[in-house]
């Protein structure tokens, strides 16, 4: 039996996913793919569009930096030939349109216009030596960070397969909470740790932040083992304001009352919130700022 192509000169991204910030004039573009070569192609090509101020490959997903408007491409075959013409804020959307040449136009058109989390979309013949792109319209999420620790005991339980199971249960069971990453973040090694002394934060992208938040808080209250579980929230673009207090826990010892006064109640960081305020509470704060910072998040300072 020989085997025949639906679509051989077409692949689909399994999903797009955006999230703008607070202010509108930034957004993240994560693209999930499962064709490697043509994604580092895209990623190498892509970056040098006037709108990417950023690029990185976190796992199986390229995350873009872009800011918001319009950009003419002065595309040019090998050295420029595909890129990001357009990226724009639309109250609970947000449009990215794509441009390229070649084969780089079946990957700006046809590729991204048909891939999951993508609404709706407009987009041109490709193929050959054709320019062609796309406009394709997704979701304007909003970033969800929860940040865990202390679930287990000297006789049972790991807080980074708990947090993990949970996230994917949540993910699975409702579309429209994405879980996006699972980064370990090595604390001070302090007297009382169970073994290894980690803390753990899930990154999600959400249309509907509080149930996501009040989903994960009574799966991780009905299956922890510890009285002392800690959980705390972010919610918003970037948690770098939080940085100096996790640098400060991974290099020595934190009292959760001092964290408790420094963060509970009326915080200093807007989309810090507390929601199970155990002694854990000093690693799950200070894991959330270390998302996908994966060599930072694992490195041992004490």
């Amino acid at each position: 039996m020989i085997l025949t192509l639906e679509n051989p000169y077409s692949i689909t991204y399994p999903k797009i996913t955006a999230i703008a910030c607070e202010s509108g004039k930034e957004i993240e573009l994560i693209e999930q793919f499962d064709c490697v070569g043509g994604a580092i192609w895209a990623k190498t090509q892509y970056q040098k569009s006037p709108l990417v101020t950023s690029v990185r490959t976190v796992a199986d997903t390229n995350r873009y930096i872009l800011n918001t408007g319009d950009a003419a491409l002065h595309l040019q075959g090998s050295v420029f030939p595909a890129g990001i013409s357009g990226a724009h804020v639309k109250g609970d959307e947000i449009c990215i349109s794509y441009l390229g040449l070649g084969g780089g136009g079946v990957g700006a058109a046809i590729c991204r216009a048909s891939a999951g989390g993508v609404i709706r979309s407009e987009y041109t013949e490709s193929g050959g030596g054709k320019t062609a792109g796309s406009m394709i319209v997704l979701a304007n999420n909003t970033r969800v960070l929860i940040g865990v620790d202390d679930t287990d005991t000297a006789e049972a339980g790991a807080t980074w397969t708990l947090v993990h199971t949970i996230a994917r249960a949540i993910s699975t069971h409702n579309h429209e909470h994405q879980y996006l990453s699972h980064t370990i973040v090595q604390l001070y090694p302090v007297e009382f740790r169970t073994k290894n002394c980690v803390a753990l934060v899930a990154e999600f992208a959400t249309t509907s932040p509080q149930s996501l938040i009040d989903q994960f808080s009574d799966l991780l209250k009905a299956y922890t083992l510890s009285p002392n579980t800690g959980m705390a929230v972010y919610v918003g673009f970037s948690p770098d304001a939080l940085l100096p207090y996790g640098w400060r826990v991974k290099q020595g010892y934190v009292d959760v009352s001092d964290t408790l006064a420094q963060y509970n109640g009326d915080t200093a960081v807007p989309g810090l919130s507390v929601l199970i305020a155990g002694r854990g509470l000093v690693g799950a704060i200070a894991a959330i700022p270390f998302y996908t910072k994966f060599e930072e998040a694992l490195a041992l300072c004490g």
